[in-house]
């Protein structure tokens, strides 16, 4: 086992630099922290480094932050046909989670500015899960996120577990 301080970042290939940042940063008040612009690199580097093929290359790295979380980086890649977006039930599918103080409300204000939001919020009142609030959305470029909140204190599996999940709150969440 490695000793790990705890997840620095989450990277996130998008079809459109620019319309995903505008998005992550009005949408959820993300700041760009930093961008690289294109990267130099040789077919060698792309294969060996970062498993793409060859005649593949950055033209851009943004770092956003979201809150007080994890960092976000973001990569625009050109020389890759567009691909559709994994289903969250495939493999290599997923979802980025924002915790937000209330789902609804989010999700309502959401709806208003014209963002996808699929049904719900959806309130949890039993079993592990129980007090969580959550519903999915989609970028404008297909891929899922979800906004979580936990409004009512501890999630039902605290009350057995001396281990708490991660919270952007800290123990302020409890």
């Amino acid at each position: 086992m490695i000793d790990v301080h705890g997840l620095q970042h989450v990277g996130l290939t998008v079809p459109d630099m620019g319309q995903a940042v505008r998005f992550f940063e009005g949408v959820f008040g993300a700041v760009t922290v930093m961008s690289t612009g294109p990267i130099d690199a040789d077919d060698d580097f792309m294969v060996r480094k970062l498993g793409v093929p060859g005649n593949r290359r950055i033209r851009d790295i943004k770092v956003l932050r979201c809150g007080t979380g994890t960092n976000l980086e973001l990569f625009e890649y050109e020389g890759e046909a567009a691909s559709p977006i994994k289903r969250n039930s495939e493999a290599g599918g997923f979802h980025l989670a924002f915790q937000v103080p209330d789902a609804y409300a989010a999700a309502a204000r959401l709806r208003q500015i014209g963002v996808e939001v699929l049904d719900g919020p959806t309130h949890i009142d039993a079993g592990p899960m129980q007090g969580l609030d959550w519903v999915y959305l989609k970028a404008p470029w297909g891929q899922f996120l979800e906004l979580v909140s936990m409004a009512n204190g501890p999630l039902g599996y605290e009350a057995t577990s001396g281990t708490k999940m991660w919270s952007p709150l800290g123990e302020e969440r409890a």
